[in-house]
């Protein structure tokens, strides 16, 4: 069995996958230039982080749309621990690198734009397993379930001590949780800080592609992704998933306390999966 066949795409998908690392890119830089603005905002402006965080999630969005025109293909085992290995190789490499200086913002904005797209392929990945809509109730129930008892007894609530330990008083290496953490830009710091896990956009994009495939309009912003996308029309998506996630945070941010995003994603696209479904048989 050649290399090719477990690490080629047809030619649609690279052109998607190209526009997708483009994209990323550019959310760097935008990122970068609000990380900018924001060291310039006094520190007691600090009910602006919400603005901050909406138009850094917003921007996000629209890296989905090429991620909606991606092509099914039948892979095998060995194409996924290919990419598997690479990109877990890939971010590992990143977070070995040690700048200092202006460089080290454009670093952490660089590992933040490769988590989200790593992210982004692997949701796309997991969406084409759902061969019938009623299969998200029980993927639902299973990460809820999950993500409640890591953030209770499991790992995640280690983790959480660790992070906060670590950026309130940091001395030493990161905890090793901080590499799979995606950073943003907040008014009056002086550096990004950890909003959100990797694990937290895998479902965002999962959610979006399953509501593309199967014609559940969950763009807040209009018509449907997929219609947005063909149509080069960038800046009108705004997915239910991404906007739950920004409910997450700022309920987070707004309480001072870690609240599991991934529950409360699946709850409000559940309900908005159902509401469309009763609309559709009205």
């Amino acid at each position: 069995m050649s290399l090719s066949s477990f690490a080629s795409f047809n030619k649609i998908n690279r052109r998607m996958i190209f526009l997708l690392i483009i994209s990323h890119l550019l959310w760097s830089c935008a990122v970068l230039g609000l990380w900018s603005i924001g060291r310039l905002i006094e520190s007691d402006l600090s009910r602006w982080s919400a603005v901050f965080i909406a138009l850094q999630l917003y921007a996000a969005a629209q890296l989905l749309l090429p991620a909606l025109l991606l092509h099914p293909e039948e892979r095998h085992r060995g194409f996924y621990l290919f990419w598997g290995i690479a990109l877990t190789l890939s971010v590992w490499l990143i977070n070995q690198l040690t700048p200092t200086g202006a460089w080290l913002s454009l670093l952490i904005v660089t590992k933040s734009s490769l988590l989200l797209l790593i992210a982004t392929i692997t949701g796309a990945a997991m969406a084409r397993y759902v061969h019938r809509l009623w299969e998200i109730v029980p993927v639902c129930v299973v990460m809820t379930l999950a993500d409640f008892a890591s953030w209770l007894y499991g790992p995640t609530a280690s983790f959480t001590r660790q992070i906060q330990q670590y950026y309130l008083t940091p001395e030493g290496p990161p905890p090793l949780v901080d590499m799979i953490l995606i950073k943003l830009a907040f008014p009056g710091s002086t550096g990004l800080a950890p909003v959100f896990g990797i694990s937290d956009w895998i479902m965002v994009v999962f959610f979006a592609i399953v509501a593309n495939r199967y014609e559940v309009n969950d763009n807040m912003g209009g018509p449907s992704g997929e219609t947005l996308a063909r149509q080069g029309r960038i800046g009108r998506y705004l997915p239910v998933s991404v906007v739950a996630l920004f409910i997450a945070i700022v309920l987070s941010q707004t309480t001072g306390l870690f609240i599991p995003a991934l529950p409360l994603i699946a709850l409000i696209m559940l309900l908005w999966y159902f509401g469309r479904y009763l609309l559709r048989r009205a």
